[in-house]
């Protein structure tokens, strides 16, 4: 009797106990998806392309991580698994992630004002880098892209009067409420938390840091992360990597920051990610903000954005459909780019249909 259940508790330990794969050079297979399900999510992911009209959902790399492995990868031309693609707004949660290396370092806290770092912010003296990491500076600002050009702070910012200093340019712009007590979505936030580690670091260690302190210890070697004029990395915008290489990232933040045995950013920099904004409001942007990332959780009885994804969901969002979806209890991770011009794509539905495909 003894023995029969030794038995069946060595088998339980055996069926719930996950092998722990890591990427090296390359990723390992794990066993393909396919059936109906996956037909379904190929039908809605990669349609019949327009490029006249650019209508539609275009998608341009599709990828799915199951336990450190590849299960599905799909590209659309000119697209291809060696291609570093423009990642838009994800660059912001790169960004963060940099930044989790510096925190562990020490290099600085959540309450510090970013003036400390960034003299330019002596304009804003009570905004802390917990302030900009929720995109609550309180810097009044308008992020409009094609909707409203002429009134944008973004393409000011991007693209004319600010585009030689970007930092600069947001420090010197009017506060419009007191930092820390609203959620606005600014691009500008973001800069300022790039110039503000350049502060911490100086001009030298900075200018290679994203390669020293992140991607070369993911084995990520093919980034490229565009500076303005000053040479500060443009945070907000203009990092590239492959699908493969920014599923890097998504384990590291999926197994809480640890990178095989190292954990290269503190578990408590992965939690504050993963913690929800307190003055967040229901309905001021697609999805719930953390620390500089994208949440699926209810807020004020509006329900999860993603309704047909697990709650811990969490990701990277960009311009034009660029996203990068983490679910730690499914032992997920999902890169998906695209070049949508038309609000047709949605997060939920690609998300449910890979979580039918992923099912046994």
């Amino acid at each position: 009797m003894v023995r029969g259940l030794l038995c069946v508790a060595l088998l339980l330990a055996t069926v719930t106990t996950r092998a722990e794969t890591w990427p090296d050079k390359d990723w390992a297979k794990g066993t393909p998806i396919e059936g109906p399900a996956v037909d379904a999510l190929n039908a809605y992911a990669f349609p019949r392309r327009d490029d006249a009209t650019r209508q539609g959902i275009r998608t341009d790399a599709l990828l799915v991580i199951r336990d450190g492995e590849v299960i599905y990868e799909r590209y659309a031309m000119p697209t291809t698994a060696s291609t570093p693609h423009l990642t838009w707004s994800v660059s912001k949660s790169l960004m963060a992630t940099v930044l989790g290396v510096a925190y562990g370092e020490s290099r600085f806290k959540l309450s510090d004002p970013a003036a400390r770092f960034y003299p330019p912010m002596k304009q804003h003296p009570s905004v802390t880098m917990a302030d900009l990491l929720h995109w609550a500076s309180g810097i009044d600002w308008q992020e409009d892209y094609e909707y409203a050009p002429l009134k944008s702070s973004v393409v000011a910012m991007l693209y004319t009067r600010g585009r030689a200093d970007m930092a600069e340019f947001v420090a010197g712009m009017h506060t419009a409420r007191a930092p820390g007590e609203a959620f606005r979505y600014s691009s500008g936030d973001s800069n300022l938390l790039s110039a503000a580690l350049k502060g911490m670091l100086g001009h030298k260690a900075y200018m290679s840091y994203p390669w020293d302190a992140l991607f070369k210890p993911l084995g990520i070697h093919n980034a490229t992360w565009e500076t303005d004029a000053d040479e500060t990395f443009v945070a907000s915008s203009y990092a590239y990597l492959t699908a493969r290489d920014l599923a890097r990232v998504g384990l590291l933040m999926a197994r809480d920051g640890r990178w095989r045995e190292q954990q290269l950013v503190p578990k408590a920099w992965v939690d504050f990610n993963r913690q929800p904004f307190d003055h967040y409001k229901a309905g001021q942007d697609e999805a719930m903000p953390g620390g500089h990332w994208w949440l699926n959780r209810a807020v004020q009885g509006a329900p999860r954005p993603w309704p047909d994804a697990p709650a811990d969901t969490f990701a990277a969002l960009g311009h034009w459909g660029q996203a990068l979806y983490v679910m730690p209890d499914e032992h997920l991770v999902i890169v998906r780019y695209g070049d949508d011009r038309d609000d047709s794509y949605r997060h939920n539905e690609l998300l449910k249909r890979v979580l039918a495909a992923v099912q046994p």
